[in-house]
C-alpha cells in the first residue's frame, strides 16, 4: 500500500501541459479513448511528462483504481474492459475528488461550541417582548409586556436596574408593550402599546425614561416595530410599523439630529410629551416626516416587519399564506409602493435578511425554512427541512453564510446555507413550559451570544472561545487505530467513511467511503498481522477489509437486524462481538470459509442482566465482560464458563449513599441513561506488566471505566473491588479511557473533550484489605477536542509513546504520553516525528509482546480468511 504524500508532491510539480501530455496518453492512433494497464500508465506517463519517478506514477495509478472501485465507478463502464485499468475520465475524477477532499478536510470548523445555558435573573412577572443592545453604553435593555424595564450588565448580564415605563393613556393594569426598537442616532427607543399608540422614550435621562412624542389615532394595535438608518446621512431613517389589522406602515424621518416631529402645538398630557396625531403625519402637516402604507396582510396580523435600505424595500410577513411574505418596493422618487406577495402553504412568523448574500429566511408554520430571492419570488431558491414542529424564529449570522431557526418544539437549528445542510442541532437544554410559550430569539454575533425567552424566562447561551480547527472527517468520528506495519493512523466515522493517516504527519493516504452503506461505522479493530481491518456497523455486520478497501467477509453479528454494536475481540481461535444483548456473539475460525459468516453459539450462555458493553483477554485463557448494569464477569475462555463475577461491596455501596449521591441520570454508552445506582462498564483493560501472581497478591490487575466519570481497579483472582476515584466531573456522563503498552500509564477523556493521563505504574500495586479511593498521580490534563471524545488509542511509534484520540467534534488528534497534543490529523501544517529509533526499555518488552500475542492469536484464522478470499 503506497504513500499518497508523495503522489500529493506529484500533482503540485504538475502544471497544464502536464496534463495535456497525460491526456493524450489515454488516445489511440485513431483517436479514440482507450484504458492504460499499470505498466503501460507508468512507462508512457513517465516517459512523456518528463517529471516525477517511476514510482511515483505507479502510486498515482494504485490510487486512482482503489478509489474507482471502492465508489463502483469501474462497474458497468465501457471504456474500461479489465479490471485494472483506468482511463482518463478515471483519472480526472479522482484528481477532482482528491481536491474537493483537501478543500473540506482543510475548512476551518465553524459549529459553535455552546457554553452550559444560564438562567438570567428577571425582573419580569410579564412575557418578555424585546431585547436590545444598546451600542452607546454597551448594555442590555429588556422590556416586558407590562412595561418593566431591566438594563443589564455589558460583560456577564447581572441586572443593573429596574424601571416601568410611564403612559398616562391607559391605567398601569391595562398597560400593555407588544414592541420596543432602538433609535440608536437619537438615543431614544420607540415603543407600541395595545392603546394603539407609539411613544417615543429619552434614553438619556438622568432619571427614568421620560416620554418625548405620543404618535396616537392608529387605526388598528402597532403589533411589531422596526427602525432603519441610512448610515450615510444620520438624518435620515424609517421607521416600519405592522399592526393587527394587517396594514405596514413607514414612516421616513428626514431630520432626525434636529427634531423626530415638528411641534405644531402646544398639545401634551401628563406625561409631558408632545402628541402627535397620525392622520396628521398622512396629511403631510409634518415637514420632517411622511408616510407609506399597503394593507396586503389584511385581515391577518402583520407577525414581522424590516425595512432593508439595500433594497429600499419593506418586508413584512403573516401567518396568511396568500400574503406570508409582502415586499413593498419604493418606487423612485414616488411615495407610493409595488407589492410583491410570497405564498406559502401555512403562513411565516418570522423573517430576516442576509445583506452579503441578498436572501429572506423564512420561519414556516409549517415547519419549513425558506430562503428567497427578493427579486424571484414565485419559488424558494432552497428548502431547509429538519424542524418538526411550526418555526418560530430565524435568525441569520451576517459574518457567516449561516442561519439560526428555532421551532416551538424547542429545538434550535443552524444551517450553512451554501450547502443547506443543518450542521447543528441543539434541544434538551431549554426548559420545559406551557404549550403557548412566547419564545424570543436575540442574536448578538460580536459577543457569540444568543438570548432566548420563555415567557418572563431568559435564558443565556454563550460561546467558548472560537478557535480556528481543522475537521479530520465530515461527520463525528467514533473510532481510531494504529497500524503499526503501515505506520498509518485509521479513522472512522458516523457517515460510514475510513480514512488512512500518516502518522508522521498527519497527511491522508486514502479513505473509503460509504464502508456499511449509509450506516454509521461504531467500532473497529485490526488483526494481529496488521492486514485485516474489521468494521463494525449499526446495520449490524461486521465486515473483513484488506488495505487496498476490498472487502473479504461480512460477519453477521444481527442476525439481518440493525443493531449497536460496541466492541470487536478478536481472539486465537474466535472473535467476538457485543453490544446489543446480554450475551457474546461469537465467530469461530471454521466459519470463515464463506464469504458471508454466520455466528456459533456461545457455550456459556446468558449470565448478565444487561446488554453487555466490552470485553478484555488476558492469555492464556482469561476473559472479562462488562455490562450495562456495572458488573463485570470473569470467563475461562477456553471452556467458554463464566467462573465469578466483580461487583462493588455492599459497605462501599453504602458509604455511596451516605455521601448523598443521588439517583440522577447521565448518558452512558451510545446515549444510554446510566442511573446512579450502577456505573454502566464502557471500557476493560487488563493492566499490562501485572501478573497473575502479581494479582494472587491482592494488587489490582484491571481497570474499568464507565458512568459518572469513575474509574475502577480490579483484583480479578479474588473478585473484589480494589481502588475507585473519579477521573472526571460525574455530571460529564461516562468516559473513556486506554491503558498504556507499558501499564504505567492510564488515559482518561469525557464528553467535553479533555483528555487526562494518570500515573499509575505502583497504584493499587498491593492490597490493604481496604478500597484505595485517592486518585493516582495526574500527569497532565488537555482539550484538545471541543465535544465528546468516542474513543482512545496508545501506541509506540519511532522512539516515542503517542495517544490518538477521536471526537464527535469530526477530528482525530496525535498526543505525546503525557505530553502535549502534536495536531490533528487533516490540519494544513503539517508535523514531523522523529524516525525510529531505539525504545525505552519500559516500554519494549510489553510492547513486543502484546503484538507478538495479538499475532499468534490471529494468526490461525488470518491465515483461514487469506486462503479463503483467493
Amino acid at each position: 500500500m503506497g504513500t499518497r504524500m508523495e503522489v500529493a508532491q506529484l500533482e503540485s510539480r504538475m502544471n497544464t501541459d502536464d496534463y495535456r501530455k497525460l491526456q493524450s496518453l489515454f488516445l489511440d492512433p485513431s483517436g479514440a479513448s482507450r484504458s492504460l494497464s499499470r505498466t503501460e500508465f507508468i512507462d508512457l506517463a513517465w516517459s512523456s511528462v518528463g517529471r516525477g519517478s517511476k514510482e511515483e506514477y505507479g502510486l498515482l495509478f494504485d490510487s486512482v483504481v482503489v478509489t474507482q472501485e471502492h465508489r463502483g465507478l469501474l462497474l458497468d463502464t465501457d471504456a474500461v474492459k479489465e479490471e485494472g485499468c483506468v482511463d482518463w475520465g478515471g483519472l480526472c475524477s479522482f484528481l477532482v475528488l482528491e481536491l474537493s477532499d483537501k478543500v473540506k478536510n482543510t475548512r476551518t470548523s465553524s459549529v459553535p461550541c455552546w457554553q452550559p445555558p444560564r438562567t438570567m435573573t428577571c425582573p419580569h412577572r410579564d412575557q418578555v417582548q424585546k431585547v436590545l443592545y444598546l451600542e452607546s453604553s454597551g448594555q442590555y435593555l429588556t422590556v416586558s409586556k407590562g412595561g418593566t424595564v431591566g438594563l443589564r450588565d455589558k460583560e456577564d448580564m447581572s441586572l443593573l436596574h429596574t424601571l416601568r415605563l410611564q403612559n398616562s393613556t391607559v391605567t398601569p393594569k391595562d398597560l400593555w408593550v407588544t414592541d420596543m426598537v432602538l433609535l440608536h442616532n437619537v438615543h431614544k427607543i420607540a415603543v407600541s402599546f395595545t392603546s394603539k399608540e407609539v411613544c417615543f422614550y429619552d434614553i438619556l435621562s438622568k432619571q427614568d425614561f421620560s416620554c418625548k412624542y405620543k404618535l396616537q389615532g392608529l387605526k388598528f394595535t402597532p403589533w411589531c416595530l422596526d427602525y432603519w438608518v441610512d448610515p450615510s446621512n444620520l438624518d435620515q431613517a424609517v421607521l416600519t410599523i405592522g399592526d393587527i389589522g394587517g396594514q405596514v406602515s413607514a414612516l421616513y424621518f428626514t431630520s432626525t439630529q434636529i427634531s423626530l416631529f415638528e411641534r405644531r402645538s402646544l398639545r401634551t398630557d401628563a406625561d409631558s410629551a408632545d402628541i402627535i396625531l397620525w392622520d396628521e403625519l398622512v396629511k403631510g402637516k409634518h415637514c420632517s416626516c411622511y408616510t407609506v402604507t399597503h394593507q396586503v396582510h389584511a385581515p391577518a396580523w402583520v407577525r414581522k416587519v424590516r425595512y432593508l435600505g439595500s433594497l429600499e424595500a419593506f418586508v413584512s410577513c403573516s401567518t396568511r399564506p396568500q400574503s406570508s411574505v409582502v415586499i413593498g418596493w419604493r418606487e423612485k422618487e414616488s411615495r407610493s409602493l409595488r407589492v410583491t406577495s410570497l405564498f406559502t402553504k401555512r403562513g411565516v412568523w418570522d423573517i430576516d435578511h442576509h445583506r452579503g448574500l441578498n436572501l429572506i429566511a423564512t420561519a414556516g408554520v409549517d415547519h419549513q425554512v425558506l430562503l428567497w430571492n427578493p427579486y424571484m419570488t414565485s419559488e424558494p431558491v432552497c428548502v431547509l427541512s429538519g424542524h418538526t414542529s411550526p418555526v418560530l424564529a430565524v435568525r441569520f449570522m451576517q459574518t457567516k453564510q449561516q442561519l439560526l431557526s428555532y421551532s416551538k418544539d424547542k429545538v434550535l437549528c443552524i444551517w450553512d446555507v451554501s450547502s443547506q445542510q443543518c450542521i447543528h442541532r441543539l434541544a434538551g437544554v431549554f426548559p420545559k413550559t406551557q404549550e403557548d410559550t412566547h419564545t424570543l430569539l436575540f442574536l448578538q454575533e460580536e459577543r457569540q451570544r444568543l438570548l432566548l425567552s420563555f415567557n418572563s424566562l431568559l435564558l443565556l447561551l454563550e460561546t467558548m472561545k472560537e478557535e480556528k480547527r481543522t475537521s479530520s472527517h465530515e461527520h463525528p468520528v467514533t473510532c481510531v487505530l494504529y497500524n503499526s506495519l503501515f505506520r498509518q493512523v485509521v479513522s472512522s466515522d458516523s457517515a460510514s467513511s475510513v480514512i488512512c493517516w500518516l502518522a508522521d504527519m498527519g497527511q491522508k493516504v486514502k479513505q473509503f467511503h460509504r464502508c456499511h452503506g449509509n450506516a454509521e461505522i461504531s467500532t473497529m479493530a485490526l488483526d494481529g498481522t496488521q492486514t485485516r481491518l474489521f468494521t463494525a456497523g449499526t446495520d449490524g455486520e461486521v465486515k473483513v477489509w484488506d488495505f487496498n478497501g476490498r472487502c473479504l467477509h461480512r460477519m453477521n453479528a444481527g442476525l439481518g437486524r440493525a443493531v449497536e454494536i460496541s466492541q470487536v475481540l478478536l481472539l486465537k481461535r474466535s472473535i467476538l462481538v457485543m453490544g446489543w444483548e446480554r450475551m457474546l456473539t461469537v465467530f469461530r475460525l471454521h466459519s470463515f470459509s464463506q464469504s458471508f459468516v454466520e455466528p456459533s453459539e456461545w457455550k456459556g450462555g446468558v449470565q448478565h442482566r444487561s446488554d453487555l458493553l466490552c470485553a478484555a483477554f488476558q492469555p492464556p485463557q482469561t476473559l472479562v465482560t462488562g455490562s450495562y448494569d456495572g458488573e463485570i464477569i470473569v470467563w475461562n475462555n477456553s471452556t467458554e464458563k463464566a467462573l465469578r463475577k466483580l461487583q462493588p461491596h455492599a459497605e462501599h455501596e453504602d458509604h455511596k449513599k451516605q455521601q448523598g449521591d443521588s439517583p440522577d441520570s447521565h448518558h452512558g454508552f451510545n446515549g444510554k441513561e446510566v442511573s446512579e445506582n450502577f456505573i454502566a462498564i464502557t471500557r476493560l483493560f487488563f493492566i499490562p506488566g501485572r501478573t497473575s501472581a502479581a494479582a494472587a497478591t491482592g494488587g489490582a490487575d484491571l481497570v474499568s471505566c464507565g458512568g459518572s466519570g469513575v474509574v475502577r481497579l480490579w483484583n480479578t483472582i479474588h473478585s473484589r473491588l480494589v481502588g475507585q476515584f473519579t477521573a472526571h466531573n460525574r455530571d460529564l456522563g461516562s468516559i473513556v479511557m486506554t491503558v498504556s503498552p507499558c501499564g504505567k500509564y492510564l488515559v482518561t477523556a469525557d464528553r467535553e473533550g479533555t483528555l487526562k493521563t494518570w500515573d499509575i505504574q505502583h497504584y493499587c500495586l498491593e492490597s490493604d484489605d481496604g478500597i484505595t479511593s485517592e486518585a493516582p498521580n495526574l500527569l497532565c490534563s488537555s482539550r484538545p477536542h471541543l465535544d465528546r471524545v468516542t474513543h482512545l488509542e496508545t501506541c509506540v511509534h519511532g522512539n516515542r509513546l503517542l495517544l490518538l484520540s477521536a471526537s464527535s467534534d469530526c477530528s482525530v488528534a496525535l498526543s505525546y504520553v503525557p505530553g502535549d497534543t502534536i495536531g490533528l490529523f487533516g490540519q494544513e501544517e503539517q508535523w514531523c516525528l522523529e524516525r525510529p529509533g531505539p525504545l525505552h526499555p519500559q516500554q519494549e518488552p510489553e510492547q513486543d509482546q502484546r503484538n507478538h500475542g495479538e499475532r499468534e492469536n490471529t494468526r490461525q484464522w488470518e491465515e483461514e480468511i487469506t486462503s479463503s478470499s483467493q
